[in-house]
């Protein structure tokens, strides 16, 4: 433990690969292997995702129609029409079959610069500070690979999302977790980084408007996050999905901290904004030699979208800037709907400023019981599934993340359900 956050060699230990070779001990042989296949680095991972799609998969068994998932990011809504309408008429064009090459996503790279440009005045290269992505996800997944030699400390918060955690992992980066607390609004200690733990440091990995708190943050917090960057040496990549999703304040951009052509790398998403989470599209922009860095390793992984999906997601930018307004008045009457259905049911919950989520403590008739059991005891015996706070972290092993993505109807009966199931606790 160094002071201020949590460091994780890889399964415990310094990789082999990152000791001299006299030092490197001999491989287990193969007849004494444990039978999984996974590797060591990803060893003694609690898979709380997993255990909850099981549970979810037996109540869906039980309760059939009635299972109510409020466990998943991922909209109720549809993609705007016209976004339908480009990718339908796009499809019967041979080229939406074929193998996409860099070359051919220049269009919407630069319907990504335009729209960089009139929604954050930044001007940014098409060419060279551009690059689409199968998913926000993936990009930040994939990015520790193209930066960082194993070994390397890559820093990021608790809770978090997974991705940003499973990427270092993927890289054999040495983790270094920084706690957030409900008491300080849940803003980044980065005062409390000690001068090696900061010295130490190759990357940075997090995001405002943050998942799972549902906290918006704050401009102030990037601009001090690039400036301890430029000051150690540090790149930061910053998972922007939500940057239209904010209900109270305006959401952050690390391209509107000065710095960010040197060392930073921005992840932006066509999931939340215009519900095209299963078109899976997305685009990274960002100083030139990591853009650079991370399009030479997606291309030994991936080709690029279809060109019909990235027709749809032009018309997204340059027709439908403002159609996630729409979204942010729809999740804010679910938001205060369900807040006042679950203070009814005896759950009094915050309200988030940031329109996917609620995020909160779990109610005090559980007693002693942790987030990730709370959630299988709860969708096991009501058939409503709610998301494990541990699965973001050991800081959020108290507390729960609530996807407002049904129609208040639904998130209605939910709440009745869970309220008459803690009665009966």
């Amino acid at each position: 433990m160094l002071y201020g956050c949590v460091v994780e060699p890889v399964g415990g230990q310094v990789p082999d690969d990152v000791l001299p070779l006299r030092m490197q001990a001999p491989r287990t042989p193969a007849a004494t292997r444990p039978p999984s296949a996974l590797a060591r680095r990803f060893a003694g991972r609690t898979d709380v995702f997993s255990a909850m799609d099981r549970a979810k998969a037996e109540a869906r068994h039980r309760h059939g129609r009635h299972l109510i998932d409020l466990s998943l990011g991922c909209t109720d809504q549809p993609p705007p029409p016209q976004v339908t309408s480009a990718i339908v008429r796009q499809l019967g064009q041979r080229s939406s079959s074929a193998y996409c090459l860099h070359a051919a996503t220049r269009p919407l790279r630069v319907s990504v610069a335009a729209w960089i440009r009139r929604r954050f005045d930044v001007t940014v290269d098409p060419d060279t500070q551009v690059l689409l992505l199968v998913g926000s996800q993936e990009g930040t997944a994939h990015f520790p690979l193209a930066v960082l030699e194993p070994g390397d400390h890559g820093l990021v918060l608790d809770p978090g999302y997974p991705s940003h955690t499973g990427g270092l992992q993927l890289a054999s980066a040495r983790i270094q977790r920084l706690p957030l607390r409900p008491e300080d609004g849940w803003r980044p200690p980065f005062a409390s980084l000690s001068h090696g733990e900061r010295e130490s440091l190759r990357l940075m990995v997090f995001g405002f408007p943050h998942n799972p708190t549902a906290t918006v943050g704050l401009q102030d917090w990037l601009d001090e996050a690039m400036a301890m960057a430029n000051h150690h040496d540090i790149l930061v990549a910053h998972d922007n999905p939500y940057v239209d999703l904010a209900l109270d304040g305006e959401a952050p951009c690390l391209l509107r901290s000065p710095g960010w052509q040197e060392r930073g790398i921005e992840f932006f998403s066509f999931s939340k904004s215009w519900c095209m989470g299963g078109f899976r599209i997305a685009f990274a922009v960002g100083a030139t030699p990591l853009i650079q860095a991370l399009k030479q390793v997606k291309g030994w992984i991936d080709f690029n979208q279809s060109m019909a999906i990235q027709a749809g997601a032009m018309v997204a930018l340059d027709d439908l800037e403002n159609w996630p307004a729409r979204l942010r008045s729809l999740y804010r009457c679910r938001r205060d709907h369900m807040v006042q259905a679950l203070a009814s049911a005896g759950w009094p919950m915050s309200p988030r400023p940031m329109s996917l989520y609620l995020w909160d403590r779990l109610p005090g008739a559980v007693g002693a019981m942790d987030s990730l059991a709370f959630c299988l005891k709860l969708v096991r015996d009501t058939g409503v599934a709610l998301t494990p706070g541990s699965g973001f972290g050991a800081a959020g092993r108290h507390h729960v993340r609530l996807a407002l993505v049904a129609e208040e109807p639904r998130l209605t009966e939910a709440a009745q359900r869970v309220g008459a199931w803690l009665k009966a606790l």
